[in-house]
């Protein structure tokens, strides 16, 4: 397997910058989706919010990618409201899964893999948040938010030289493959798949039936 390095995440800094869409969804309908498959954690463990396994009738699960604009634009308009609304008070699951598209977001989840468990979701959040930034120069912006968390250049460059770590955040896109994703952001509410920039009253709307 092809692995990362600095040079590789450096020379990809322009395609990333003026990345503005992920690859083109199919027009056809998804095949269904056995919730149990979808549900089952990868080799690398799920990275969740929310509810406990089995305490909700409702788990939703977004494949992103740490480059892709419109993850961060969901992340921007819908999550806060969402996160407010159904996962901080327990009401669904919700299951962050990755979907790197280039090198540069294979690096930002190795890092955000490699942190203490309780930083994870907090770097995600920093990548979403400032990827306009960051993704000028992946080298320079990615060490520098892991150093934010901690990390020293040893522990960065030793992080994207990790061949198991980088093996299971493919497998975990692979395994969206399987399920139908094509393209980032998609979400499945339960086994129910929705593509793209899905709005918060999508999203509700989804929830509240199953609740």
């Amino acid at each position: 397997m092809k692995m990362i390095n600095r040079r590789s995440i450096l020379l990809a800094g322009a395609a990333v910058a003026g990345l503005a869409v992920a690859p083109a969804l199919a027009e056809t309908p998804a095949k269904p989706v056995v919730l149990a498959e979808l549900l089952a954690p990868p080799a690398l463990g799920d990275m969740a919010l929310g509810a406990d396994e089995g305490a909700t009738k409702v788990t939703i699960v977004e494949y992103a990618s740490a480059t892709c604009p419109h993850c961060a634009a969901f992340h921007k308009d819908v999550w806060p409201k969402l996160k407010a609304d159904y996962i901080d008070n327990k009401k669904v699951r919700f299951i962050f899964r990755e979907f790197p598209l280039n090198d540069p977001a294979l690096a930002a989840f190795m890092i955000a893999r490699a942190a203490p468990k309780e930083s994870y979701f907090p770097l995600i959040d920093v990548f979403f948040d400032t990827l306009q930034t960051w993704a000028q120069d992946p080298a320079t912006g990615l060490l520098n938010i892991a150093k934010q968390a901690g990390f020293t250049q040893e522990k960065f460059d030793a992080t994207l030289r990790d061949e198991k770590l980088a093996k299971g955040i493919m497998e975990i896109r692979d395994g969206g493959v399987k399920f139908g994703v094509q393209g980032t952001p998609t979400f499945y509410v339960n086994n129910k798949q929705l593509d793209g920039e899905v709005t918060y009253d999508t999203l509700k709307a989804e929830i509240d039936k199953l609740l």
